[in-house]
């Protein structure tokens, strides 16, 4: 079963080695345990429903605590403590766009709002009800999960925007297709919630963002069902495509999407290259990346990252072997990993392996095979369990993530990650931060944070903390010209930032446009824009 209060299935475990825990130790302190309110208890503080009956609804207090809340560190804060204080009203499961179409109606004649929910991923609050007068009605998408066209001929696929990922590949690979689309959330999360968000993959290099693969779809909105057909290419006009994506629910429900997929690649690998500091890994990407080589995956971690990684895996004979190679070859305590991916035909993979190798010799890299690259590709959707390990051990770990050209990028990082370890000095605390690259474009590329910072003793002063981290992180990230997101989206956390970003008349675009489709603010209003007023510098 998914778990209620963390990541994943609660059959599945991450556990780490005693080095591991001395090395958290001495890097942010020793910890407590993190506390972890019983499910019964938390149920017990569901609220009745402000809900009448209705066929496609339940009220059922065990369901709406768990979908309540997303994955993001407040929401994980809240969970774990035990101090929930909003459930939607009611989890509505709709099969069929007749019942969405049904949903919609009975919020327009009730007052309610609607949620819309795929996998529960959410990390920005996309998907949390909001304090209202209003009753809410979380949407469930998990019954419209079907592939109902597939079209080899144009390698075109259509499905219920509720299918999640394993799922979506399984039927895809049957007929000798994928979609590869690999969130680190790819075990729960839905097609629907990447199309909201803006997703992307792990190795979107090669198969593309989301926006790159959503051919077109049906929403179904307040006025009426907005038709995206699939055209291969349109002069037609804005793209109303890119209105939906990253709409975050606010424009209505999506039922159905269509997505361009690709014949499976007859093989995939992954190869590991040492370089010897951060900056010599920037500038070999940098030219991987302006070069278009063909490889699917560039993935550059700096020094402390590369480190922390390596030892939460447990490696330690392997580390010690590649540290002798390494050390040989000149590269010391400040190596980075960088992982890159080849999927396509044998040849041309070999082809680019080649290229890349070139480009990586040329900035003193060290290539090192696919031991590395092996294991990475076995942990790629088990390392979100790590949360939950830490968690009992009294650390959180929150992420963040944005984008920078080229030209800005190396002193953003060092901004940024300066911002997070220095960021809670004033309560005494130390915070483990690092940072990796996985998104590479001609002009630039992403910058994904990671920050570890002791569970305090309350929830009220463990969100501070956090908020004090996220505050000034993303202040920084302003500063130096970055966006505010990359892929994880806008939701709640990010509100208050959006503003620098889209400027008043972009702000005052998007709610024109929301209230074209929802006149009257049924969508889940709170997220993206119109959010709470700026308290303690965020808004939130």
């Amino acid at each position: 079963m998914k778990r209620w209060n963390g990541w994943g299935s609660d059959r599945v475990d991450f556990p780490i080695k005693v080095t591991a825990r001395n090395y958290l130790s001495r890097e942010i302190g020793e910890a407590v345990p993190g506390p972890s309110a019983r499910f019964e208890d938390v149920l017990a503080s569901v609220p009745p429903s402000r809900l009448s009956s209705h066929p496609l609804i339940s009220r059922d207090p065990c369901l709406r605590l768990r979908h309540a809340r997303g994955q993001s560190l407040p929401d994980w804060i809240s969970l774990r403590f035990g101090t929930v204080d909003l459930f939607p009203d009611g989890v509505a499961r709709p099969a069929s766009e007749e019942d969405v179409k049904g949903l919609i109606s009975f919020a327009r004649e009730t007052g309610a709002i609607l949620i819309p929910y795929g996998g529960g991923t959410s990390v920005v609050g996309q998907i949390n009800p909001p304090a209202s007068d209003r009753p809410a009605i979380t949407v469930d998408m998990g019954r419209m999960f079907k592939m109902t066209q597939l079209d080899e001929r144009s390698h075109l696929a259509t499905f219920g925007a509720g299918v999640t990922g394993p799922h979506l590949e399984a039927q895809l690979r049957a007929h000798g297709f994928t979609l590869g689309h690999f969130p680190q959330s790819f075990e729960y999360s839905t097609l629907g919630g990447w199309i909201a968000t803006r997703s992307s993959g792990q190795q979107a290099l090669y198969y593309g963002r989301i926006e790159d693969l959503f051919a077109g779809g049906r929403i179904i909105t307040p006025e009426g069902v907005l038709e995206l057909p699939p055209f291969p290419a349109s002069a037609a006009g804005p793209d109303l495509r890119q209105v939906v994506l990253g709409s975050e629910g606010r424009l209505g429900i999506i039922t159905q999407a269509t997505v361009r997929i690709t014949p499976l690649a007859e093989k995939e690998r992954f190869h590991a290259i040492f370089f010897p500091d951060w900056n010599h890994g920037v500038e070999a990407i940098k030219q991987m990346a302006q070069n278009s080589l063909p490889l699917s995956m560039i993935r550059l971690s700096d020094a402390t990252e590369t480190k922390t990684t390596i030892i939460l895996a447990g490696r330690e004979k392997l580390t010690k072997a590649f540290d002798r190679l390494l050390q040989a070859r000149g590269l010391g305590y400040e190596k980075c990993l960088l992982l890159i991916g080849l999927t396509e035909t044998n040849a041309l993979a070999r082809k680019a392996l080649s290229l890349a190798l070139d480009v990586a010799r040329s900035y003193n890299g060290v290539h090192v095979g696919r031991i590395l690259g092996n294991e990475w590709r076995k942990s790629r959707f088990h390392t979100p369990y790590l949360r939950n390990t830490l968690w009992d051990l009294g650390y959180a770990v929150d992420t963040l993530e944005t984008a920078f050209i080229w030209k800005s990028l190396p002193a953003a990082q060092e901004a940024i990650l300066q911002s997070l370890r220095k960021g809670l000095e004033p309560w005494g605390e130390n915070v483990l931060a690092f940072s990796h690259i996985s998104n590479v474009y001609k002009s630039g590329a992403n910058l994904y944070f990671t920050y570890i910072f002791r569970v305090a003793k309350s929830a009220e002063e463990t969100l501070s903390h956090w908020k004090v981290l996220k505050d000034a992180a993303s202040r920084m990230i302003l500063a130096h010209g970055g966006t505010i997101s990359h892929q994880h989206g806008v939701g709640t956390d990010h509100l208050f930032y959006l503003k620098q970003e889209k400027g008043k008349l972009g702000i005052a675009s998007l709610k024109s446009i929301f209230q074209t489709l929802d006149p009257t603010g049924i969508m889940n209003p709170g997220k993206l824009i119109d959010g709470r007023k700026e308290k303690n510098g965020m808004a939130r």
